[in-house]
C-alpha cells in the first residue's frame, strides 16, 4: 500500500533548478476554466475547494514574481511511498497532428466519430446490479434498459454508418487508432485549417494495450516496445493490423474544439488547455485535478527528469497513486518523444497548507 510522507522542498531532487514559472502558469489556467466546472475530491485527500483561491492567486501573479516561493509558501510537500519499496512509473502522451478531409474520399476513408446520442454515462444511479463498477458508458435502449455498447470491431464494421456522426476522415487506420489512445488529435485540412478533436466519451469496454499483446506473443522484445515499434509492426503486418487493433475493444468518441492558440495543447479532463511538459495525467479517483505533483523520473528521452507538473488529465491505463502520463505537446516531434517514455519515478504531491493530510491513510495500489 502507498502512503504520504512529509518531506521538505529541499529534499526534492532537482527542485531548485526547475522552471517554477512554467508550472505556475499551467496551475493558474484553472482559475479561468468553464463556469460551474467542479472537480472530484480525490481519495488522496486534497479537497478541490482548497485549491480554488490558489488558482486565482497564481493567475494574478505578475511576470518576474517568485514562482518557486509561491509553491513553497502555500503548499506542504509529501512523498508517495510504498510499504514494499515499490516506485512510481511514468509514460507519456501527445496530441497527434493528422492530415484530414472534411469529406470521405478514395484516400481519406477512416472516420472520427462524434458521440452517438444513444451512448450514456453509467454511474451508481443507473448501473445494472450485475455490471462491473468500472463500466462507465453503455447503450440506452428504446425500452429504457442499458446494454453494452458495440465495440471497436462492430463500429469498424459499420455500426455507426449513416448517422452523420463523422467529424472528419483520415488516411491511415493506425493514425486514427493512436489518436484514440491519446484521446485527442489536431486535424489539418488541405486548405491549411486546423481542427482540434478531443475526448467526448467511449464505448465502455476495457482498454487493452496492443503493445502488451505484441510482447506477450513474442512479436516485439520487451526492451524494444515503444509507439514507434508498434507502428512499424502494424505497417509491416497489414493483414493482421486491424484484427490486433480490434482486440482493444474500447472505442473513443470526439467533440470538435477550435484551435485558439496553436501553442496550447487540447482541453482535457480538467477542462483547461494542456501545457507541454507541465500537464500530468493521473488516476482521477485518487488525485484531485489541479494538484501540483513533482515528478522525479530516472530517464525521459535519455535524460533525468525533475519537473513540477499539474494534474490536469486522466486515462484508462493510468491507475494507482504513483502512476502518471506526461503530456509532451503536439505533432510528430512530441509523438516521437512521448512514445519512448517508460521510466521508474518518484512522486511528490503538493498539498495546500490549509489541508490536514492523514499520513497514516493507506492508498490503493
Amino acid at each position: 500500500m502507498w502512503k504520504l510522507r512529509p518531506v521538505p522542498f529541499s529534499g526534492l531532487p532537482g527542485w531548485a533548478g526547475d522552471d517554477h514559472r512554467a508550472a505556475l502558469d499551467s496551475f493558474g489556467r484553472h482559475a479561468v476554466r468553464p463556469r460551474g466546472e467542479t472537480y472530484r475530491h480525490g481519495a488522496m485527500g486534497v479537497p478541490p475547494q482548497s485549491l480554488e483561491p490558489l488558482f486565482r492567486d497564481a493567475a494574478d501573479m505578475p511576470t518576474g514574481c517568485d514562482a518557486r516561493g509561491f509553491f513553497e509558501d502555500r503548499f506542504d510537500c509529501f512523498a508517495l511511498t510504498a510499504d514494499d519499496g515499490q516506485r512510481g512509473f511514468v509514460t507519456a502522451y501527445y496530441e497527434p497532428e493528422i492530415e484530414a478531409s472534411r469529406e470521405r474520399t478514395d484516400r481519406f476513408r477512416v472516420p472520427f466519430y462524434r458521440r452517438p446520442d444513444d451512448l450514456v454515462a453509467v454511474g451508481e444511479e443507473n448501473r445494472p446490479d450485475c455490471w462491473d463498477p468500472d463500466i462507465r458508458f453503455a447503450r440506452a435502449n428504446a425500452d429504457g434498459s442499458l446494454s453494452a455498447y458495440p465495440d471497436r470491431k462492430a463500429i469498424n464494421s459499420g455500426f455507426l454508418d449513416g448517422r452523420g456522426l463523422e467529424i472528419g476522415w483520415v488516411e491511415n487506420e493506425a493514425d486514427a487508432f493512436f489518436a484514440h489512445i491519446q484521446g485527442a488529435a489536431r486535424l489539418v485540412f488541405a486548405d491549411g485549417a486546423h481542427l482540434r478533436i478531443t475526448y467526448d466519451g467511449k464505448s465502455g469496454h476495457p482498454f487493452t494495450g496492443i503493445g502488451r499483446l505484441l510482447v506477450e506473443r513474442g512479436e516485439i522484445a520487451p526492451a524494444d516496445i515503444s509507439m514507434a515499434a508498434i507502428r512499424h509492426w502494424l505497417a509491416e503486418n497489414p493483414d493482421d493490423a486491424r484484427p490486433l487493433m480490434e482486440e482493444n475493444r474500447s472505442y473513443i468518441f470526439f467533440r470538435e474544439a477550435p484551435v485558439a492558440d496553436r501553442a496550447d495543447g487540447p482541453v482535457a479532463a480538467a477542462k483547461v488547455p494542456l501545457t507541454a511538459e507541465r500537464s500530468l495525467a493521473v488516476d482521477r479517483l485518487l488525485h484531485t485535478f489541479g494538484t501540483p505533483v513533482f515528478v522525479s523520473a530516472d530517464t525521459v528521452n535519455g535524460a533525468y527528469w525533475s519537473k513540477l507538473m499539474i494534474a490536469q488529465d486522466t486515462g484508462s491505463a493510468i491507475t494507482g497513486p504513483a502512476r502518471g502520463d506526461l503530456f509532451m505537446g503536439s505533432g510528430d516531434a512530441a509523438g516521437n518523444r512521448a512514445g519512448a517514455v517508460r521510466s521508474p519515478c518518484d512522486f511528490f504531491v503538493l498539498v495546500p497548507k490549509s489541508v490536514l493530510i492523514d499520513t497514516g491513510k493507506a492508498l490503493a495500489s
